[in-house]
């Protein structure tokens, strides 16, 4: 069996090169062989570490917008730890307020004293205001996992199963976060 050795049919263009190359020494042809190795392997590395720094600037990119996003969060929910101490006070100071009864509110000696107290509620709700702390609503709505916690079923013929018939502890909201549940009682059908 003979091997066939034919080459592959050469353009114009090959053909020029190899007349400019007649006549060269061999060693320079290999020389510019491993030349042209070397240039593509340097290609090679350049793409690779083009492709790198890209992911790289991404990588930084992406790392800067967490940094803002909680640096961000960080200023918003600062007063969140405070704001859930302050929450008793507030609490406290309602029990205080329907702690004194409607008789003793017209008393001249009682009077002052429960004018103090409100004047400090309503301080209190409009710092809460300026802070983005808002009540959760409660009375009336349909129970919300989210926001409610319902501490006791109470059977009631009125409302319809599952709405919040009671607030037993308010709940507060700081801008989009719960910061406490609203404890509620919550009506269920009658046995």
């Amino acid at each position: 069996m003979t091997e066939d050795k034919t080459q592959p049919e050469q353009t114009p263009q090959d053909q020029a090169v190899a007349e400019e190359l007649k006549g060269v020494p061999e060693e320079l042809l290999e020389k510019n062989a491993d030349s042209a190795d070397e240039l593509s392997r340097l290609r090679e590395e350049l793409a690779a570490a083009k492709q790198e720094v890209l992911y790289a600037r991404a990588e930084t990119q992406n790392v800067r917008r967490r940094l803002e996003k909680d640096i961000a969060d960080t200023r918003a929910y600062a007063a969140t730890g405070f704001a859930r101490d302050i929450l008793s006070v507030s609490d406290n100071l309602a029990r205080a307020l329907s702690a004194v009864p409607a008789e003793l509110r017209e008393d001249d000696k009682v009077k002052n004293l429960v004018a103090g107290i409100e004047a400090t509620a309503r301080e209190i709700d409009k710092v809460f205001a300026s802070h983005g702390i808002s009540r959760i609503a409660a009375m009336g709505l349909p129970l919300d996992p989210n926001q409610h916690q319902a501490m006791i079923e109470i059977p009631s013929a009125d409302a319809e199963p599952g709405t919040v018939v009671q607030e037993l502890q308010a709940g507060y909201m700081i801008k989009d976060r719960l910061l406490r549940p609203a404890m509620v009682a919550v009506a269920k059908k009658p046995d």
